[in-house]
């Protein structure tokens, strides 16, 4: 093991001091034949020794120098160590303290929502929500009834148009040959080769008759668009403040196990969609949470309250027997109104003769 430079110093100053034994030269001459021995001086021991001092001064400020160096750097080595030390505990301490923030967040979270009643608004909404699912349950046979209604309208309009382009402007035609029939002695008929005024008549009427049923399904249709129209304008009011739509991408009225589906799904996706993007913190205010539910009160309300008198088959009855009629009621053919049509012009024409 090496000594240290404190040692090393200690070892150098208790050492003896090293001694130097001078031998003078001797020096030989010649003068008149004589020899003689003259001494010559070497170096005193006195600048040797303070040499030697000067060096052990040297060495020794080196070695306190060393030693400053030494002292220095173990102490750079204690003071590194105690920074990483704390660096360490620092590092634990944020990594602490960072859990301890996350998990007040998290509590502060849920704190939140329960200052917001947002569990409760939750409840209250999956409760109103199958209020509504039975309250169209309730309502389903009537709103069926109601689009039977609407499916019978579009027939029967379809069916008039049918009609109304068959008789073109025969009920006019109608109307002046009967007035003509009911003016004429059977002589003047008879001339014009009209055997049976009755029986002529009555198959004139066949066109007045068509007239009479389209006009009377045009009544009970406009009865049945009546109560359609006010479903239609309620519905129409519910679907906008969020209630699902009865109806298919084409049109057509979905099956009660399809809407009763439709609408568990969207009141699920709703009240999550709700719960996930609420922003509010604190206590909210009485008008807050009714501004929450405020659809779903009007929705329950309404839809209990959809149709003032229950709708009946009654008017569809009545709609389908005249619609039958239309479509087996038979006109005089086209030839025989053409020749009944010539008759009358020939009948004019005696007028005028005669």
């Amino acid at each position: 093991m090496a000594p240290q430079p404190i040692q090393i110093a200690q070892i150098l100053i208790a050492a003896p001091p090293m001694t130097t034994t001078i031998v003078p030269p001797t020096v030989t001459t010649s003068e008149a034949g004589a020899s003689s021995s003259v001494p010559v001086l070497g170096p005193t021991s006195a600048p040797t020794e303070q040499g030697t001092s000067l060096k052990m001064d040297n060495m020794m400020k080196e070695i306190e120098a060393l030693e400053l160096q030494m002292t220095e750097l173990r102490e750079t080595k204690e003071k590194l160590a105690t920074i990483e030390g704390k660096y360490d505990k620092s590092k634990q301490d944020v990594a602490e303290k960072t859990r301890e923030v996350k998990a007040l967040e998290r509590k502060i979270k849920e704190l939140e929502k329960e200052l917001t009643f947002d569990r409760t608004l939750t409840d209250i909404k999956k409760i109103l929500w199958a209020q509504i699912g039975q309250s169209v349950t309730d309502q389903w046979q009537s709103i069926e009834t109601i689009h039977e209604k609407m499916d019978l309208i579009n027939l029967a309009q379809f069916e008039n148009q049918k009609a109304r382009a068959s008789l073109r402007n025969m009920p006019e035609q109608a109307n002046r040959m009967i007035h003509f029939f009911n003016t004429r002695t059977k002589g003047q008929l008879a001339a014009l080769g009209i055997s049976d005024r009755t029986e002529t008549i009555l198959l004139i009427k066949k066109v007045l008759t068509l007239r009479n049923f389209m006009q009377a399904l045009d009544r009970k249709c406009q009865e049945m668009q009546t109560e359609v129209d006010e479903f239609q304008t309620k519905i129409m009011a519910l679907h906008s403040r969020g209630l699902p739509s009865l109806l298919t991408s084409v049109g057509i009225l979905l099956s009660h196990d399809l809407y009763a589906n439709g609408v568990n799904n969207f009141a699920s996706n709703q009240i999550t969609a709700s719960s996930s993007t609420s922003e509010d913190t604190g206590p909210p205010s009485g008008q807050s949470v009714f501004d929450k539910l405020e659809n779903l009160f009007y929705i329950t309300h309404e839809i209990n309250h959809l149709f003032e008198f229950q709708p009946t088959f009654h008017r569809c009855t009545e709609a389908e027997e005249t619609l039958i009629k239309i479509q087996r009621h038979q006109l005089p053919t086209e030839d025989w109104w053409n020749g009944m049509i010539g008759t009358l012009l020939r009948g004019f024409c005696l007028l005028i003769l005669f």
